[in-house]
């Protein structure tokens, strides 16, 4: 096995455990000499398959030999996929357009699920707790808009994590940054701040609405609108 594929190897086995729900975050890895006695490889490919994985986000490494020693699972493979999704967006520069079409697709599919489980059996519903909390805190008249935007980006967050799909919640979660940045630079392009807060969770309390009654068209409807209204406006510095 070349050098390369060795410490590959080494990656899939730790991969394939976690996705198996035999290491949870909290779990330490068995040491070099015991990953490399059990996978046929040298210490070498070990020592640079935890590298990539300490870089993913999933896990963190400490040398001596303490019990805080070795490498500990600290994030599920989504950790992974966020902690690339933000590389990306960061190294990039990702065109807002761009994130804007993303967000459409994603976020419109995911108020359609939620109102589609709320349309079946109540036990079965969606969990909207966490999503109503931060609509109820962005009522607060007294809150700046960097705060007001920071809820609204937990809200959106909140809804992806409710409809239960590990994927979509973190592509949203690793592009959040890039969402955050378009958002809060255009702010300052918002002639009337206080009437857009007004707009913005007018538009939310519709999209929860929507799903509550299990109307998927309308949930779907009002979050593409919700979205693509904020960025029309902030788009058109006359508007």
């Amino acid at each position: 096995m070349s050098d390369t594929r060795a410490w590959q190897h080494v990656l899939e086995h730790v991969e394939a455990r976690l996705l198996a729900g035999e290491l949870t975050p909290g779990d330490r890895l068995p040491g070099e000499r015991a990953l490399s006695a059990e996978l046929g490889v040298g210490r070498s490919s070990v020592r640079e398959a935890l590298r990539v994985l300490e870089a993913m986000g999933l896990v963190r490494t400490a040398s001596g030999s303490g019990p805080s020693a070795g490498a500990v699972i600290v994030a599920t493979p989504d950790g992974g996929m966020r902690t690339l999704m933000r590389l990306q967006v960061a190294a990039r520069g990702l065109p807002v357009a761009d994130l804007v079409d993303t967000r459409l697709l994603l976020e419109g599919a995911v108020a359609a699920r939620l109102a589609e489980a709320s349309a079946g059996e109540a036990s079965t519903g969606p969990d909207l707790t966490a999503a109503a909390r931060l609509l109820d805190a962005m009522d607060d008249p007294t809150l700046a808009p960097e705060e007001f935007l920071a809820l609204d980006a937990a809200f959106h967050l909140a809804l992806a994590e409710a409809a239960g799909n590990q994927v979509t919640l973190a592509t949203m979660a690793g592009l959040r940054s890039g969402i955050e940045g378009y958002v809060v630079a255009g702010m300052q392009r918002i002639a009337d701040w206080p009437a857009m807060a007004e707009r913005l969770r007018a538009e939310h309390r519709g999209v929860i609405r929507s799903i509550t009654d299990g109307d998927a068209a309308a949930a779907r409807r009002g979050i593409h609108d919700h979205i693509a209204g904020y960025y029309a406006a902030i788009s058109d510095p006359a508007r």
